[in-house]
């Protein structure tokens, strides 16, 4: 386990957190490289954020070479 206190530490050294600010922290049992076969995500999915009374985050899983060609333009 890692604890929060460290974690939120150690990303305010490299940027500025702000109230509002969100840090996702791990997934739960039975996702990703536990599941037989192992499931990653891959362009295209989904990652959706909810926090009640507040609203969902979004964003779609880009390939490498989409991140690189949009953030060219």
């Amino acid at each position: 386990t890692f604890p929060v206190a460290r974690l939120i530490s150690a990303i305010s050294k490299a940027i500025t957190l702000i109230p509002g600010d969100i840090i996702s922290t791990g997934t739960p049992a039975g996702v990703g490289v536990f599941r037989k076969p192992p499931v990653f995500l891959k362009p295209g999915d989904v990652v959706r954020i909810t926090i009640s009374n507040i609203g969902t985050l979004e964003n779609r899983v880009v390939s490498q070479e989409e991140f690189l060609r949009q953030s060219q333009k």
